[in-house]
């Protein structure tokens, strides 16, 4: 790949897959973060980079960028991952300072990496690649929570507009909206919702691989997103913008349940 990539939310998760990911076909990775022991260790595993990162502080994400160009001299790839899951509840009980900090990393973080990555990137005259992460969610309602499903339908909204306006640059902004990764946020939703502490990623991905998935015994991994974004990243996607690639196993276009009628009985 030999490309210079900064990925938000990268210290664990989907964003920690694919630094590996990216690292391992010969990218130079800079984790933005806040959780800095664990992002820190990842990127001296890959031989990267790691910089503590608020992204819903415009001046940190700022800094994320302003790293690579310092590390390497240029940015290539900005992989907008970084996010929370908010709060729970009934519309009608909905705590609005709660959905604000949410909002302000989900959504405006996703701007603000957007912003100074293409102001960059359109710098260099050489192009890039830009990657938000959105989710199932975002295409389906009734899979999470307002605050989260509102904040990432509208990070599809930003996606595709900014893809309009930095195409002209050779600049390209697509997303990933994954379904069921058992991600340790996803973990700590089941956890609450089931009532037992003792719920791990196994079994998160053993629920979404009988209930959400059309590929019956097969779970959503977050390697599988990991190589959605490799994908995104590389030459061979150089056709795709203003895309949402949905990495669901298919539960957001097809009823699994009905499946009995292509069956000989």
């Amino acid at each position: 790949m030999g490309k210079v990539a900064v990925i938000t939310g990268g210290a664990r998760g989907i964003g920690a897959a694919t630094a590996k990911l990216f690292a391992q076909n010969g990218a130079q990775v800079i984790i933005a973060d806040v959780l800095d022991e664990l992002g820190a260790t990842l990127a001296d595993s890959i031989g990267g980079r790691y910089i503590h990162c608020n992204v819903a502080k415009e001046a940190d994400m700022e800094a994320a960028v302003q790293l690579a160009l310092t590390w390497k001299g240029r940015i290539d790839i900005m992989f907008n991952n970084a996010g929370v899951s908010g709060p729970n509840g009934s519309i009608t009980n909905l705590d609005m300072d709660q959905m604000k900090e949410l909002v302000a990393i989900n959504v405006t973080g996703t701007v603000h990496g957007i912003k100074h990555a293409a102001r960059d990137m359109i710098k260099g005259k050489k192009g890039g690649c830009i990657i938000c992460t959105s989710s199932s969610a975002a295409i389906m309602g009734g899979l999470a929570s307002h605050s989260y499903t509102l904040s990432k339908e509208a990070i599809l909204g930003i996606a595709r507009s900014t893809a309009c306006e930095l195409g002209v640059h050779g600049i390209r902004v697509n997303c990933i909206s994954p379904h069921g990764v058992p991600s340790q946020m996803l973990v700590s939703a089941f956890q609450k919702f089931l009532g037992k502490t003792d719920v791990g990623a196994e079994e998160v991905s053993q629920i979404v691989a009988e209930r959400g998935s059309l590929l019956r015994g097969r779970g959503a991994s977050v390697e599988d997103i990991a190589h959605a974004a490799l994908f995104l990243a590389s030459e061979d996607a150089g056709y795709i913008t203003g895309h949402n690639l949905v990495v669901d196993g298919g539960y957001t276009s097809a009823c699994s349940h009905m499946s009995f009628i292509y069956q000989d009985h």
